[in-house]
């Protein structure tokens, strides 16, 4: 009987919540938690606050990942949880929050759904292509990695204010399809996150990013 439930415990899963306790995946739902402050604001047109949501997601999901190579007694089903955990993330961050900001500088606007299904559309795409093929050579992306989409949008959106609302408005529409087509070309980028020049220089981006955007508030 003993050793019968000795093999039933070495059998049994995991429960769910008890991959919380790996800490690359509170840094996971950490940027989630960004992303959901990102789309309150962008909703409400808070815009400022909107950009350094978005931009702190990027953040967080890259630190998961730093964290992730470094923590040492991870196992290979620890790695994959938090690789579905991450992907499933990134679809909301960088798909679902690009098109929702795009809705809501658009006034929700018919002709803006159009947009924001070609950049959720290609996000999905994007994600499951890397999922089923990875990096190309080991090294490189296939098509523009959707965190960069984030990085670009805060970057553009510093225009807001400088031209008229109609004028921004096509300028957030372009530029969202524009990234979209990226995400699905078959260009090769490499993969930013692996290089610590890279890290030192998001950190850089996030603070001043948040810097000039609380100033905007």
């Amino acid at each position: 009987m003993s050793e019968g439930s000795g093999v039933y415990k070495k059998l049994q899963q995991p429960t769910i919540l008890s991959y919380l306790k790996d800490i690359p995946n509170l840094l996971s739902l950490s940027g989630l938690a960004c992303t959901i402050l990102a789309i309150y604001y962008a909703i409400e047109g808070v815009y400022a606050l909107a950009m350094i949501g978005m931009v702190w997601a990027v953040a967080f999901d890259w630190a998961d990942g730093l964290v992730a190579r470094r923590l040492k007694g991870r196992t290979p089903t620890d790695a994959k949880f938090g690789g579905q955990l991450d992907m499933l993330i990134d679809i909301v961050s960088y798909g679902i929050t690009p098109a929702i900001l795009l809705l809501s500088y658009g006034k929700f606007e018919p002709l803006f759904l159009i947009g924001a299904f070609i950049m959720v559309s290609a996000a999905a795409v994007r994600l499951s292509y890397f999922s089923t093929y990875g990096l190309a050579g080991g090294t490189k992306y296939t098509g523009l990695a959707l965190d960069n989409n984030s990085l670009i949008l805060v970057a553009i959106f510093l225009l807001e204010g400088f031209v008229s609302s109609e004028a921004f408005a096509t300028i957030l529409y372009f530029s969202g399809v524009l990234l979209a087509i990226l995400n699905v070309s078959e260009v090769k980028t490499p993969k930013l996150s692996g290089n610590p020049r890279n890290v030192w220089f998001l950190a850089m981006y996030t603070l001043g990013i948040t810097a000039i955007y609380s100033w905007k508030l």
